[in-house]
């Protein structure tokens, strides 16, 4: 699909779009590299995440990511005028790699504004969302620049896991926080601290309280909802998402609520179960 005055829309594969939506959005995903011990897996449209998250259980060894090279970006920003976002860049090279990608580039006539996402995951669906919406209300670059930028100081992440190993062996989660977890044997809450970290918000203590607690945190927020947009992504937990949908819709007035899976990289680090809301 293209948009007035042709822009471009790039995302690092953490951004958690199917690839009938990539498509019909127009989006170009650049694709971290996941690590099990010493196999690597390109996080792409080919990617077997089935596979990947048998091999994940079974794997002994470090599990991580690669952000893409700036070469992916600079490809993907050739000769266009375009916005990227990317995974926050206190969890990730993404954001230092788009930005090497987007000086490549331009030295060739493009015209790129990256946007650091501070967060993840449904938080990068929901800026892609709101990037497209004005470009198609006609505004002019700068200030969609400006109105992203201000967007993503407001958003929210929020998430649950049922299993933390993963981000804490990345060092996503400091030992404290994962101490208190393991040791009272709690259900975490946990969010993007508006640096871009993550910490621990609160917490239940099974998950039939979860769904409640989380939309709770919509009300604790403060904003308004009318109008708004609401993105939840999970991992091979549908009816969780669309438990978590219903209760919103009950008790507040967003104008969509987005239910996606996630894609690789968000399934290495929420694991199993997942759970991930942006508003």
């Amino acid at each position: 699909m293209g948009y007035p005055m042709e822009y471009k829309l790039v995302a690092d594969s953490c951004c958690d779009l199917t690839n009938e939506l990539k498509q019909e959005w127009g989006v170009t995903s650049a694709p971290l590299t996941l690590t099990l011990a010493e196999k690597e897996f390109t996080d792409d449209d080919n990617l077997d995440l089935p596979q990947l998250m048998a091999e994940m259980k079974a794997c002994k060894g470090r599990v991580g990511s690669a952000a893409p090279a700036p070469g992916s970006y600079a490809d993907a920003f050739k000769g266009a005028n375009a916005f990227a976002v990317t995974l926050s860049s206190s969890l990730s090279g993404s954001y230092a790699s788009a930005m090497s990608g987007k000086s490549i580039a331009e030295e060739t006539g493009a015209d790129v504004h990256v946007f650091d996402s501070r967060s993840a995951a449904a938080a990068e669906v929901l800026i892609v969302m709101k990037i497209r919406k004005l470009i198609h209300e006609g505004l002019q670059k700068p200030e969609i620049i400006t109105r992203v930028e201000n967007f993503i100081k407001e958003m929210r992440t929020f998430f649950v896991l049922d299993n933390i190993d993963n981000l804490l062996k990345n060092g996503r989660l400091n030992r404290i926080t994962a101490t208190i977890i393991s040791t009272l044997h709690i259900r975490p809450i946990m969010g993007a601290d508006g640096d871009g970290n993550i910490s621990l918000v609160s917490h239940v203590q099974g998950w039939k309280q979860v769904v409640k607690k989380l939309a709770d945190t919509i009300a604790s927020d403060g904003r308004p909802t009318q109008g708004k947009s609401l993105v939840i992504t999970h991992c091979n937990n549908p009816s969780m998402a669309e438990e978590l949908k219903g209760e919103i819709e009950r008790r507040y007035e967003f104008s969509e609520i987005l239910v996606l899976p996630t894609r690789g990289v968000s399934s290495l680090y929420a694991n199993e179960k997942g759970v991930i809301m942006a508003f």
